[in-house]
């Protein structure tokens, strides 16, 4: 595990480097962060800095969204994995309510370069 740590600088340059889609935050008004034991620790932390705002942010360790996610939320899945099963049904979930999605991870089953996810 502590090589994968390890190795998240030049994983981020990696990503950073990507010709991906961007997402338009002008009209995000709700974040969610996701992410199971050390994996959610970046939601909490992210959590602490947007108190300070006007945009609501929710932390989820489990299984379900919250209902209030739409088309103008932002969820944020993190899992070091990839195959954390409460963090792939989050994924799932976020896929069928097309809202906007970021997704941190080494690796995993559906957590892969071919993905449609930023």
């Amino acid at each position: 595990m502590y090589k994968i740590y390890d190795s998240w600088p030049e994983m981020a340059l990696e990503a950073f480097e990507l010709d991906e889609k961007s997402i338009n935050f002008e009209n995000i008004d709700h974040i969610v962060f996701t992410g199971m034991d050390g994996s959610g620790a970046i939601g909490d932390v992210f959590s602490s800095i947007l108190s300070k705002t006007d945009i609501h942010v929710s932390i989820v360790k489990g299984y379900l969204l919250p209902k209030t996610v739409d088309k103008n939320t932002l969820v944020v899945v993190t899992s070091v994995s990839g195959n954390t099963s409460e963090t792939l049904t989050i994924l799932d979930s976020a896929q069928k309510i097309d809202c906007n999605v970021i997704v941190f991870s080494s690796g995993g089953k559906n957590m892969s370069k071919e993905s449609n996810f930023i």
